[in-house]
């Protein structure tokens, strides 16, 4: 679909609505993804209690039975959804091209830790007790009481002087950043004025018919079209013509997917299992059918709402989906309605009244007679044959991060890290040399200036590259260094990080960390299958997340070949000890043949998240919501492995940044959950004892080939020195 991109401001407005949808979107589908994983390992407690007691038998039942209701009302909920999209739609508010001119709110000051003053010490904690009448007469306890006070009030003044000391230094920095937030908002403030100044000139532009101008603002108004259902598009193109005063549009519809295959589901007692019935075919093609009408009233409806100044005589629209054309085996848009449509005779209409296919037919509407096989109708006009300049909104894929100028992708890395909660400041245009980005933590006690470089490369980032940023961190004096790349690293920089302040952040992961906070962007050309192809090395390894806490994870963007059935294993802990202080385990793997690692890359761990083959890849540790408890993941793709590999090793150890090692005896709730693959069988859940043990670190299991078949073994078995003896007992070299 080609078309000129806006880049005007009522498309940078209409692009920050879509992000703000979009980070919903992801926070949504966490937070359902946390719940069914919630939902997955209770029914698997209660699978293994049910097969001793037949009370719990028919608790167990009763829950599953309850699952399978509730998934049935899931679906039904999605088809109400679907049905309800038109009524959904006119019950949101017309929107109005005045309201793009009223000034954005200012953020308040939020200072965070920074706004608690420091405790001052309570002198009455350091009060000695007086000795009773009998001792007071003996002048030894009196002359050693007098020294117990002498000592309480010398470390009472030094506490003191401590917190006076620390509550001047909080009050400094508080002003100190309370003066940089007015200079922001005085910033926010002449920025907000000028966008104001720019969207009046454009409306001003739109009420005089300027064909860029209404392409710009009725394209814009539907990208950042709300409350369409999770999965819907919002791509078009658009293109106006004023001789006529008709707005020829092509939005792209959802795909016959959107229908819920499954009609209901319900739990088969005899063997134990959810069974899905399909919804019937004849169901899904009406349903699908009404789908695509009631998108084309709803997109009409909205652009003659939005046009307030009566510009619109006529709308053509033109719905597609991407499919593939059976006439050269390539995807390309197919176009499954069409519809003219009169202002006056759209404005006679009472739409929450009607049937959504007949009213659109009834408006002269082409609707495919097959929609669900991508049959298609010839559109009634395209954008392209109006002449003239055609305007796009949500165009053809994400930016190519490889593509894309360097003070753009600095600005997109500042963005990235600002969404995260940092103060950030970029130093493109000061020549700042060696840092494109400065970040803050403001945290009060870990906080601190942070330096980031940001890399468009295509190929390996060299360690020099890495040196340099840890010379760039001791220079600035800043408590940590990042590196952003488009494309990877190797072994050797990984290696050189260890027990350095410095994080790095590989392409993949980029575009991982992008897509969490609403942004976008891609590496290289899109695939027939979605992905991207870049030119990099993509082994997709990185270390660290963006927030720097040093468990990172490798993405997923697996090449193209075969690819297995993943298993996954996933550890729980407690995140405190009995006496309250945190816990953090180090997950780790090696991918071993003849019971050593085939080399230092197939160690994987929180520097090296994934092996060069990718078929083992180490996920970042989380809190789970609402337990005190540290989650972390770890996947198997056995298709990946070479063909030597007999054995995958995991273990655990205790973090070893501040001696001494907590050993794992202090650890409690250690619990082991496997997903296995067709290709390998494991327990579902083990529990490997850590009470007294007093090593840091632990074998927990292994995946092993034998006979050509993979089975996950437990173990159990203690390791003395922590994650570097795990190494050496593999044979990793350690320096």
């Amino acid at each position: 679909m080609a078309g000129r991109r806006n880049n005007g401001v009522l498309a940078v407005w209409a692009e920050a609505q879509r992000q703000e949808q979009r980070r919903e979107e992801a926070r949504w589908r966490a937070q359902a993804a946390e719940q069914r994983r919630w939902e997955r390992e209770q029914r698997e407690a209660q699978k293994a209690a049910a097969r001793t007691e037949r009370e719990a038998q028919r608790s167990y039942q009763q829950a599953r039975e309850a699952e399978a209701a509730r998934r049935t009302a899931e679906l039904d909920g999605r088809v109400e959804e679907l049905r309800g999209l038109l009524a959904a739609g006119l019950d949101r508010p017309a929107f109005r091209a005045q309201s793009l001119l009223a000034p954005r709110p200012v953020p308040p000051f939020e200072p965070g830790r920074l706004g608690e003053p420091v405790p001052m010490p309570d002198q009455a904690q350091y009060q000695v007790p007086p000795p009773d009448q009998a001792q007071a007469r003996n002048p030894g306890v009196r002359q050693r009481y007098e020294q117990y006070v002498a000592q309480a009030r010398a470390r009472f003044e030094q506490d003191w002087y401590a917190a006076q000391a620390a509550e001047a230094e909080r009050q400094r920095r508080l002003g100190e950043y309370h003066g940089q937030y007015l200079e922001w908002v005085a910033r926010f403030r002449r920025e907000d004025e000028e966008r104001a100044a720019r969207t009046e000139e454009s409306l001003r532009r739109l009420r005089s018919g300027e064909a860029e101008a209404v392409q710009e603002y009725f394209s814009a108004v539907l990208y950042a079209s709300a409350g369409w259902p999770e999965g819907f598009p919002h791509r078009l193109v658009a293109a106006w013509e004023a001789s006529s005063r008709q707005l020829v549009v092509n939005w792209e519809l959802p795909g016959p997917d959107v229908v819920p295959a499954t009609g209901r589901v319900r739990y088969v007692k005899t063997d134990d299992r959810e069974a899905e019935v399909a919804r019937p075919a004849t169901e899904r093609k009406a349903l699908y059918r009404e789908v695509l009408a009631q998108s084309a009233l709803r997109v009409v409806t909205e652009l003659y709402r939005a046009d307030g100044d009566g510009l619109l005589a006529s709308v053509v629209l033109n719905g597609f989906v991407r499919g593939i054309d059976p006439a050269t085996g390539r995807e390309a848009e197919r176009f499954l309605t069409t519809v003219t449509v009169d202002r006056a005779e759209f404005a006679g209409l009472t739409l929450d009244r009607v049937a959504a296919v007949e009213c659109f037919q009834g408006l002269g509407g082409v609707l495919s007679a097959r929609p669900e096989r991508l049959d298609e109708v010839r559109p009634d006009r395209l954008p392209e044959t109006v002449g003239g300049s055609v305007a796009g909104q949500g165009g053809e894929d994400d930016p190519d991060l490889f593509e894309m100028d360097p003070i753009e992708f600095e600005e997109l890395i500042a963005e990235l890290f600002r969404l995260r909660g940092f103060r950030v400041m970029t130093t493109a245009r000061s020549g700042d040399a060696g840092v494109d980005v400065v970040a803050e933590d403001l945290d009060p006690v870990t906080g601190g200036r942070i330096v980031i470089q940001a890399k468009r490369y295509r190929s390996t980032v060299s360690p020099t590259a890495v040196r340099d940023l840890d010379s760039t961190v001791r220079h600035h004096g800043a408590i940590k260094g990042i590196l952003v790349t488009t494309a990877g690293f190797g072994p050797g920089s990984y290696e050189y990080i260890r027990n350095k302040p410095l994080t790095l952040v590989s392409g993949p992961e980029l575009v991982e960390l992008l897509a969490e906070q609403g942004l976008r962007g891609r590496l290289g050309e899109r695939t027939a299958g979605g992905g991207a192809n870049s030119s990099g090395n993509g082994n997709g390894s990185g270390s660290g997340t963006a927030n720097g806490n040093g468990n990172g994870s490798g993405p997923d963007g697996a090449a193209a070949g075969t690819v297995g059935a993943t298993s996954t294993v996933a550890l729980s802990w407690g995140s405190r000890t009995a006496g309250g202080d945190p816990v953090e385990l180090d997950v780790s793997a090696f991918v071993c043949a003849s019971g050593r690692v085939l080399g230092d890359e197939h160690f994987v761990f929180f520097n090296n998240p994934q092996d060069p083959d990718g078929a083992v890849r180490l996920h970042p540790t989380r809190s789970v919501p609402g337990e005190p408890v540290r989650r972390a993941e770890l996947t198997l793709d056995t298709a990946r492995l070479a063909p030597a590999v007999d054995e995958v090793v995991v273990a655990v150890s205790t973090e070893e940044e501040e001696p001494p090692t907590l050993p794992l005896g202090y650890v409690h709730g250690l619990a082991l959950t496997g997903a296995f693959g067709p290709d390998v069988a494991g327990p579902a859940r083990w529990e490997p004892g850590t009470g007294g043990v007093p090593e840091s670190a632990m074998v927990v299991g292994s995946f092993q080939r034998r006979g050509g078949v993979w089975q996950f073994a437990p173990s159990g078995t203690p390791v003395p020195g922590g994650l570097a003896g795990l190494a050496v007992r593999w044979g990793v070299a350690v320096e």
